[in-house]
This record gives C-alpha cells, structure tokens and sequence, in this order.
C-alpha cells in the first residue's frame, strides 16, 4: 500500500486522530509512522486541526494517586516518609503547633479534578458513497459548551447550509443551529438543552437545509451525519 499518497495518508490520519482507528488497525498505523513521514505530517496537520475542540475542556489536574504512582516508579527503594506522612510525630508539640498544622493542611485541598468533555463522532449516514468524512463534537462535562468541527471539508451546494440537532429520547428534534462545513463551531450556550448530559439527548444529527436553517423546527433535508450520545 502507498501510504506517500496524500488521499490515503490524509484518510488514516484522520480516523487516527479522531479515535475511530482502533483495535490491530490502530497498532499497525502507529508501526508505521516512524517509517513514513508523510503519515507523520498527516497526523500533525489534524492534530492541528482539531485543537478547537480543546478550547470547551477545562484543564484537570492528576489525583494524588496518579503522583504516588510515579514516585514508586522513581525511587522504589526511599524508605523516608513524606512530609504528610510525618503527621503523626506532630501530635506531642504544642497546640499553636497543632493549630498551624491543621492551617496548612485546609491551605493545601484542592478542588476535585474537572471532569473530561464528551466526545461524539457523528458519522456519515450515507455509506461507502459518503466517504470516510465524520463530524466530531466535543461536549463540556457539564453540558454548558459544544464545539464542532468536520474532520474534512463538506462540500455543500451555495444554496444549503447544515443544521445540528439534538435528539431526545422521545419526541422531535431540536435545533442547535448552523454549524460551519470546513472549521470549527462553538455552539452558543443559549442553545443548548438544559438536560444534554442529564438524559435530555440521546443523539446529535447533522441535516442539510436551506439557507437560514430549517424553516419548520424539524429537518426538512437528509440527515447526514449522526452519533449516540454515550456518557
């Protein structure tokens, strides 16, 4: 196979850097980027391209655990204790002592981590016809941000625009507006359903409509892209 095309390195690259590249198929693409720098610059143009989507993640820091975990791996063999393990020879000093001690350990709690963005790939309804194309959506964990992109350009006709959905469990669909074919949207919070995390949406979709949107409140064209909502 000749992965120095640029159709194919583009393709493998994509689905790669999306995450729907998996199982044996994602192994041996990840074999083959050492020997191939055209899949190398495929990777990092997508990589590039989806760095939107990071702008709805609120960064979350390790638990402790995971800093436990690295110490072990460093030094296995340090037998002295921590400072916070040395609590326990502090409870012979005196109260001011004491006092203090319990100041630095309220100074010291942090928040509990932010919790990941949801991510859903929207994939084509359309078949083999329709190509490899996917949207990617990228949900805040509190359901207060959504972030767009397409992983390659929709061509689209100058007469239609496309629309995002969500769709519940039960009942129509409701629209979250227009959404762009070749960059990153940032979907206005005013748009988005109160209960999109919370059961409220079981489904995104993505319809092709005229210009200014569906003018029924339901999609009027084909549904082209769609994806389960899987928290």
């Amino acid at each position: 196979m000749d992965y120095g095309r640029t159709q194919l390195a583009d393709a493998l690259a994509a689905q790669y850097v999306a995450g729907t590249l998996r199982g044996r198929a994602r192994r041996r693409f990840e074999t083959l980027l050492d020997a191939h720098p055209a899949l190398r610059a495929a990777v990092r143009e997508w990589q590039d391209r989806l760095m939107p989507l990071t702008s709805a993640v609120a960064p979350e820091a390790p638990p402790a655990r995971v800093w436990r975990g690295i110490e072990q791996r460093l030094w296995p063999q340090e037998a002295a204790p921590r400072w916070w393990q040395r609590l326990a020879l502090w409870r012979g000093v005196s109260a001011v002592a004491t006092a203090a001690a319990l100041a630095l350990a309220v100074a010291l709690v942090v928040p509990p981590p932010a919790q990941p963005p949801v991510v859903v790939v929207l994939q084509g309804t359309g078949g083999a016809a329709q190509g490899i194309n996917t949207f990617v959506a990228s949900v805040s964990a509190d359901g207060r941000a959504l972030v767009t992109k397409p992983l390659m350009n929709v061509s689209l006709e100058a007469n239609r625009v496309l629309e995002l959905w969500s769709v519940p469990p039960q009942g129509a669909p409701r629209s979250l507006g227009l959404i762009s074919a070749s960059g990153a949207t940032v979907v206005p919070r005013g748009k988005l359903p109160e209960a999109l995390l919370k059961g409220g949406t079981a489904a995104l979709a993505v319809s092709l409509e005229p210009p200014g949107g569906s003018p029924t409140g339901v999609p009027t064209g084909p549904v082209l892209y769609a994806g389960k909502l899987q928290l």
